[in-house]
């Protein structure tokens, strides 16, 4: 009985969990990240379907999309992969101060991207309409699904913000890892939507 009792109590002890395992909540984020990046994969193909089987792409009216300026904000909100990167290693690392201000810093640049973004997107609009023909509703739904995903993240950094304003603990750590998954995603789709929306031009 003695023994028995034995290899009950070690079989009930918890094990600590090791060093790489995955959170339940980055292992969530990752689904659903994948889940989006199957929605975006669908719109990009719509995208390249509408192209192939049109004789002019852009049609006739539909101005080609600008270069400079899209590659520029490009690069400013890909710049933020490292803030966020540094937010959730201070968060492991249990370095509050740093943490909130890397994410400071990140949600500043993001929604300065956003602010013009969404500003551009507005006056585009103007020029010519969503319903114009195929290809002004494949390139709104492609600008704007990413502009919504951009605003979903700034608003996961505000809430983290204010949680991380109470101090630390693994949940928000946890969160804080969560949130980086998330920013790498939209900002790698970011990159390919440019670059889709860009290729009108070749």
């Amino acid at each position: 009985m003695t023994g028995y009792a034995a290899v009950r109590r070690r079989s009930a002890t918890p094990v600590a969990a090791g060093p790489r395992s995955i959170s339940t909540a980055v292992l969530g984020m990752l689904v659903f990240v994948a889940a989006e990046a199957t929605l975006f994969a669908c719109f990009i193909a719509t995208y390249y379907y509408l192209r192939f089987t049109s004789s002019v792409w852009p049609p006739p009216g539909s101005p080609k999309p600008a270069v400079v300026v899209p590659l520029v904000m490009l690069a400013v909100l890909v710049a933020t992969t490292v803030p966020v990167y540094l937010v959730a290693a201070a968060a492991r690392a249990r370095r509050l101060v740093a943490a909130r201000w890397f994410l400071l810093v990140a949600l500043v640049v993001q929604s300065g991207y956003f602010a013009y973004e969404a500003v551009d997107f507005h006056d585009q609009m103007q020029r010519f309409g969503i319903a114009s023909n195929a290809y002004s509703s494949i390139y709104y739904v492609l600008l704007g699904a990413d502009h919504a995903h951009v605003l979903v993240g700034i608003l996961f950094d505000v809430w983290l913000l204010g949680k991380l304003s109470r101090g630390l603990t693994t949940f928000r750590i946890n969160a804080a890892q969560a949130i980086a998954v998330y920013w790498y995603a939209v900002n790698a789709l970011t990159v390919f939507v440019i670059g889709t929306l860009l290729s009108a031009r070749l």
